[in-house]
């Protein structure tokens, strides 16, 4: 039983030598012509930095030929966060292609968020971006829907702090917007597409972001709606809706004014009635006072019968009847 438990204690110690005495990986270090002490390896265990990410790092760069990676700058770079497979591989990959890439700007560039590797790979191997459907109208009001195709690469000096792809896509959307724009016909555009390419590769769009654009290609054009004559439409509808107004308020008024009239109008007849009416008794009181006499009242009944008749004639039915005969 105490042998037991004495072989349990011995194989725990052993293992927790092993973990923080890395025996094999510091052998395989030599091996391999990556000179670190056993000493170092134990402090990155107590600063608890992997020694096997820092050693496969220190071999790889070793085997490429990059001799200037020091193991505290891994470490370093280790501790603030970083990916140190990434950036190994990144310079690797750089340094194979002849491409100008130091640690510090690698480090750099992965601390920032991006993928250094990825982004070594694309200044190698260029990406094709596609855009979403640019819709614009030209002069002569016909709507256009143009897709384009955008080949990209990497701008290894612009990645920190450079726009990303969504910059990009909007500048290559604007200038295919304008370009389409400045155009007096649509069947120009349709004729000559790579029109659109020339026109948005010398705007610069590229400038400030991360990437560098190698060209445009205009994928698809479709012909969209008359939008020219929807807008003269609407217009038509506009000024109709104008005049309808215009006619209904002129018509309310002259309503009004009628209304008006016929108001005036009866109030004068009502003063004519009023009038009459007072003429009865204007008359008796002449009787009474002696100002009018028989004969004065039988001229003004002659004079009345002879403006009744007069009247009569003048209209058309009483004219008629005037000229017949009487039976």
């Amino acid at each position: 039983m105490e042998i037991a438990i004495l072989t349990v204690g011995i194989v725990i110690a052993l293992c927790i030598l092993f973990y923080y005495v890395p025996v094999v990986l510091w052998f395989s270090a030599i091996v391999s012509g990556v000179h670190i002490s056993l000493v170092q390896l134990v402090l990155m265990r107590i600063r608890k930095v992997p020694p096997s990410i820092i050693v496969q790092a220190m071999i790889e760069a070793h085997k490429a030929g990059l001799e200037k990676i020091r193991r505290d700058e891994l470490e370093a770079h280790y501790l603030a966060g970083g990916h140190v497979k990434n950036v190994v591989h990144a310079l690797v990959s750089a340094n194979k292609a002849n491409i100008n890439l130091s640690f510090q700007m690698a480090t750099a560039i992965d601390l920032a968020g991006r993928d250094v590797f990825q982004a070594v790979q694309m200044s190698v191997n260029p990406k094709v971006i596609d855009t979403p459907p640019v819709t614009a109208v030209a002069k002569d009001g016909i709507q256009l829907i143009a897709k384009a195709r955008v080949t990209v690469r990497a701008n290894i000096k612009q990645l920190v702090g450079g726009a990303g792809e969504e910059t990009v896509l909007a500048r290559v959307g604007e200038g295919i917007v304008s370009s389409i724009g400045s155009s007096d016909s649509h069947k120009t555009v349709l004729e000559n597409p790579d029109s659109i390419s020339r026109v948005v590769l010398e705007k610069g769009l590229d400038a400030g972001t991360a990437f560098e654009i190698l060209s445009i290609d205009i994928a698809d054009i479709d012909i969209g709606k008359n939008i020219g004559a929807v807008l003269q439409m609407d217009q038509a509808n506009a000024d109709k809706n104008i005049a309808q107004a215009k006619a209904e308020e002129r018509r309310a008024m002259a309503v009004a004014l009628e209304q008006e009239m016929k108001a005036k109008a009866q109030e004068a007849r009502a003063k004519v009635i009023e009038a009459e009416a007072e003429v009865p008794r204007a008359m008796a009181e002449a009787f009474r006072s002696g100002n009018l006499g028989i004969m004065d009242y039988a001229r003004y009944q002659n004079i009345q019968a002879d403006t009744s008749m007069r009247e009569s004639i003048a209209k058309p039915n009483g004219s008629a009847s005037a000229t017949q005969p009487s039976k």
